[in-house]
């Protein structure tokens, strides 16, 4: 038996492409240690996104990918995950226990992108990331319902608001604050505030990720959020419907003029398969997230389908990513969580907390 050699494997490793990052293991500096034992091989991986339920998969494509080496008699894959907080727009402070600001957004209502949110940030939750979710749609707010929450947020001190937690997601929303029924008949700046006060008067715990569920549109609360609230990256929903991509692609063109990186567009309602027949119909057209995602340059994170069970899950306050978490759907979800939390780590790092407060005085 030849005796493995390290160049080889590290060789192997630099060729084998993370599906998430598009880029090699080597290349994205996950390879944190090769052991060698005769033939017994342990490498530890460090990824730079949450990836705690494919993590197996993981290990067994990089076993599959040593299985030829010569002399290697077992491979041994430990993966960890280390999320790190990443830059912003330049002059807005990052937010205090957020590590990274994502935006949801679409450029006009009813395109399912409150329901793409919720079961995004549940799904950043299942692969083991802290994770909140801010309900910024102050006129018709759905948070509460959709993660089966009610009732009234806690405030300790009386200054700051406690976030409602089910799911393992942090979550807040004006809808905990009035009744579901209560029309909220404000003018722009009172709606600016309320999202300030809201993102800035909750006591987030640490979190990894917040999600902010955006109102449709680009009006007065996108602006506020794009030019004061420290925003990592950008999510696009659409549907495949012409009209529906006209409106998304002002979306899309409004993060760029404010310079929040887009980490990809969601295709929702892509396809229809009936659940009498079988049959597939695409019923909002083909192909028009791809179009888009390719005419802006960024990627089409995923498409999902439209379906009554994400309907009746979402409505009845548990939605797909929990009511059926070995479901497809909620694998796609999963999937497009992965591939936008993995876009997001290859942006340029925030290093503020490295550097001390420096203060001059007069002695």
């Amino acid at each position: 038996m030849s005796e493995v050699s390290r160049e080889k494997i590290e060789s192997l490793l630099a060729g084998m492409e993370d599906p998430h990052l598009a880029i090699s293991l080597t290349a994205a500096k996950a390879v944190k240690n090769i052991r060698i034992d005769k033939g017994s091989v342990g490498i530890d991986l460090c990824m730079p996104y949450p990836c705690q339920r494919w993590a197996e998969t993981l290990r067994a494509s990089v076993a599959e990918q040593l299985a030829p080496v010569d002399g290697i008699t077992d491979v041994t894959v430990n993966v960890t995950q280390k999320i790190i907080a990443h830059s912003v727009q330049h002059g807005v402070k990052r937010l205090e226990n957020v590590k990274n600001i994502i935006a949801v957004a679409s450029g006009k209502g009813g395109v399912g992108k409150s329901t793409t949110s919720v079961n995004l940030a549940l799904a950043l939750a299942s692969e083991g990331a802290t994770v909140g979710l801010l309900d910024a749609d102050i006129y018709g707010p759905s948070q509460p319902r959709m993660m089966g929450l009610s009732g009234q947020p806690e405030s300790k001190d009386g200054k700051s608001l406690e976030p409602m937690e089910n799911y393992g997601v942090q979550t807040m929303s004006i809808g905990f604050l009035i009744d579901e029924e209560t029309p909220m008949i404000w003018r722009g700046p009172m709606v600016t505030q309320a999202l300030e006060q809201l993102l800035n008067d909750t006591r987030w715990k640490d979190l990894d990720y917040l999600i902010i569920d955006l109102p449709p549109g680009t009006g007065d609360t996108q602006l506020t959020l794009a030019q004061k609230v420290p925003v990592s990256g950008a999510i696009i929903v659409t549907t495949p419907q012409d009209i529906a991509l006209l409106d998304a692609r002002k979306g899309l063109k409004m993060f760029e003029k404010v310079e929040v990186p887009i980490l990809g567009v969601v295709e929702n309602m892509s396809t229809h398969i009936c659940s009498q027949c079988g049959h597939e119909e695409h019923i909002f057209g083909a192909g028009g997230g791809q179009s888009m995602a390719s005419e802006a340059g960024i990627e089409l994170l995923g498409s999902l389908p439209l379906e009554m069970g994400i309907r009746l899950n979402a409505d009845s306050g548990k939605p797909t990513v929990v009511a059926d978490p070995d479901g497809r759907t909620a694998e796609i979800y999963r999937e497009i969580a992965r591939k936008a939390a993995a876009r997001l780590s290859r942006q340029a790092k925030d290093y503020s907390a490295a550097f001390p407060n420096i203060v001059i005085q007069n002695t």
